[in-house]
């Protein structure tokens, strides 16, 4: 496949701190500590509910090599929900969505030991039950659909499941998080939540408008997602949600994820803290039910090689000439967590929560529980 962060420039190219105080200084020693443990991880159901397999040496559509799928395996994920079809782009966006679905069914199809392709509620359940990785197709933009509502019946025969309406920037569903004006949803949107409640097909409403959001979160009959996210009462950016977000969508039965982004902190690179801290937030704003982890990352280690800098930086300036960069994106903050920058990071995780006394049964929830009940529930 590709990186994510290649991903999202081809596809847009192609169209154009520390915890509080007394807590820091124990979390700090675990994340030292050589890839901590979690007893039940093993039969946990482990949700990603955005991320991606590959890496940067790979170009979009290639199959995943030996080292990828072993990352895969020693991820422990069950289910990776990951991203087909540009973003900012409308002209031969249906055609290189089908290009990308084609090429996952092709990779499911040649390695059955490994992938399962995840359609329903049971599927996610079987992907646990039987330790395989459950691939979940979702869009990071409707731009795909077009003005067709149609073609979300098409989509969701070829096995889609989840549409986040916006990338960052204005689409005829409403606006990104980056539009100045916050205009909304727009008549167009109204209809496309409609159908897609009709299709069962998830709403996700990770890089949204903040006013776009709270009404997508009423307009939808259906639970939604923000798959990947901050919390912007802890640092303010565009791509963090307020509190009056997240409790919308948790209040509805919906779910949010924190992302392993820059965004989790002002400036620099952001720790395992930062990732807790949110996490940790976010449960007291919206419940233990509503909160799980969407990591917006590679599920192998990023390798921070001279290559990977130069490209990350060219990648930066590149998404600023194209109007998605969000605030917070730099060329010297790299995409990757200190203290997760491995596969196994789901369950590093699960040790530091559980060391911050966070019950197995909580941890559970957030490592992919709180994920995969919504999904079955609004999947079938």
């Amino acid at each position: 496949m590709t990186d994510r962060r290649s991903f999202l420039i081809q596809t847009a190219l192609a169209g154009a701190g520390a915890l509080v105080a007394g807590a820091a200084g124990p979390l700090r020693a675990a994340t030292a500590a050589a890839e901590p443990r979690w007893a039940p991880f093993a039969e946990a159901m482990v949700v990603d509910a955005c991320g991606f397999l590959g890496d940067d040496e790979a170009k979009v559509g290639d199959p995943l090599t030996p080292r990828l799928i072993a990352d895969a395996r020693a991820s422990g994920l069950r289910v990776l929900q990951t991203t087909v079809g540009p973003v900012a782009q409308y002209e031969g966006a249906f055609e290189a969505t089908v290009r990308d679905i084609a090429a996952w069914e092709d990779e499911i199809a040649r390695r059955p030991d490994v992938f399962l392709a995840v359609r329903s509620g049971a599927d996610l359940e079987r992907a646990r039950r039987e330790k395989k990785l459950g691939v979940v197709y979702q869009f990071q933009d409707s731009a795909p659909i077009g003005e067709k509502l149609e073609r979300i019946d098409d989509y969701h025969r070829l096995g889609l499941r989840t549409v986040q309406l916006t990338y960052n920037v204005r689409n005829l569903a409403g606006d990104g998080c980056l539009e100045p004006g916050d205009a909304g949803l727009s008549k167009f949107g109204h209809s496309l939540i409609e159908r897609l409640n009709q299709r069962r097909i998830l709403v996700d409403l990770a890089h949204s408008g903040r006013r776009t959001a709270l009404e997508a979160i009423a307009a939808s009959k259906s639970p939604v997602l923000i798959s990947h996210t901050g919390c912007a009462a802890l640092v303010e950016r565009p791509r963090n949600k307020t509190d009056a977000e997240l409790r919308a969508c948790a209040q509805r039965g919906g779910v949010i994820g924190i992302y392993l982004m820059p965004f989790l902190r002002e400036t620099g690179q952001p720790g395992a803290a930062d990732v807790i801290r949110h996490l940790e937030h976010a449960i007291q704003v919206c419940g233990e039910d509503h909160v799980g982890i969407g990591t917006d990352n590679l599920v192998s280690a990023v390798k921070l090689t001279e290559a990977y800098k130069r490209d990350h930086a060219e990648s930066i300036r590149e998404r600023r000439k194209l109007g998605i960069s969000a605030p917070g994106e730099a060329e010297d903050v790299y995409l990757y967590v200190e203290g997760l920058n491995a596969p196994s990071r789901f369950e590093t995780l699960a040790a530091l929560l559980s060391a911050r006394g966070h019950s197995d049964a909580r941890i559970g929830k957030i490592l992919g529980g709180n994920f995969a009940r919504v999904m079955a529930e609004v999947w079938g």
